[in-house]
């Protein structure tokens, strides 16, 4: 065959070489597209390169945060987040606060140390629906939320409830919030208290303070709420419970907490303790 085409053998065997790596070439990249393509529709459509990458990295493929940047340029996959903002608390009140205790150190050295809440609103065809947020900054895990029409005291006593309910923390646990006059509240205090709490509060008017659960509230929007357009309050409530019990706590990765989910990190530390 070679003589006929009048090229050398050595020559063949060298463009037959190429052509096996080409292929190889080719089936890799194929096979790197449809991990990202999988990785991206897992998360919702929701992950940008730099949360890919990591996702990748955890399934043992490494490849730079530029080419999974390109590939998902090329595919079109594009993050749907959507970024707005509004506030929500009043602490305009005469109501006792505490001092700033945590001071912005929003890290813990084991789960149930350090909890920090807030409140946060949905709009739904039917009115606000009023979400409250309770995270543990361990496992930046959600660990009691309430919802409802009304943002009272209430609605943040029920989550604290939940909270307390399912962690069960030994020991005292540092509750930090804004000044709102629902946290500031003398039940909510006293239920801090029977539960062994020390209270801590942000500084008049500074939402850094609080970074990490206005982060989430931020981020629950962005990837959810304004993606939709509720009906009805029992709608909203459903999409958040689901999105926060099972999305973000068990699948979202979270950079602060090395690329892990929420319930990753936690256990991660009772299974080495």
């Amino acid at each position: 065959m070679c003589s006929v085409f009048k090229v050398s053998r050595s020559g063949y065997y060298e463009w037959v070489k190429n052509k096996d790596k080409e292929t190889q070439r080719k089936t890799k990249r194929k096979e790197l597209e449809q991990r990202i393509r999988r990785i991206f529709i897992d998360s919702r459509r929701l992950y940008g390169s730099r949360k890919i990458k990591e996702a990748l990295e955890q399934q043992g493929v490494n490849v730079s945060g530029k080419t999974v940047a390109r590939i998902m340029k090329e595919l079109g996959l594009k993050s749907r987040t959507i970024k707005k903002y509004k506030a929500t608390t009043n602490s305009k009140h005469n109501l006792p606060v505490h001092e700033n205790v945590l001071d912005r150190r929003f890290t813990a050295d084991a789960p149930n140390r350090k909890w920090v809440a807030d409140i946060t609103y949905i709009p739904t065809s039917e009115g606000w629906l009023y979400l409250a947020s309770i995270m543990d900054l361990y496992s930046r895990k959600i660990v009691g939320f309430h919802m409802d029409e009304r943002m009272t005291k209430d609605l943040v006593l029920k989550a604290l409830d939940q909270a307390y309910s399912l962690q069960r923390p030994r020991g005292e646990v540092l509750h930090h919030s804004d000044r709102g006059s629902q946290y500031a509240s003398l039940d909510y205090q006293a239920r801090l208290q029977k539960y062994g709490l020390k209270s801590s509060m942000s500084r008049k008017g500074n939402c850094y303070d609080n970074a990490c659960i206005e982060s989430f509230h931020s981020v629950l929007k962005k990837e959810l709420i304004y993606l939709e357009k509720y009906k009805t309050r029992a709608q909203a409530k459903k999409s958040i419970f689901e999105y926060i019990t099972c999305f973000y706590n068990g699948k979202r990765i979270h950079s602060a907490i090395g690329y892990f989910t929420p319930n990753q990190r936690e256990r991660m530390y009772y299974t080495a303790a």
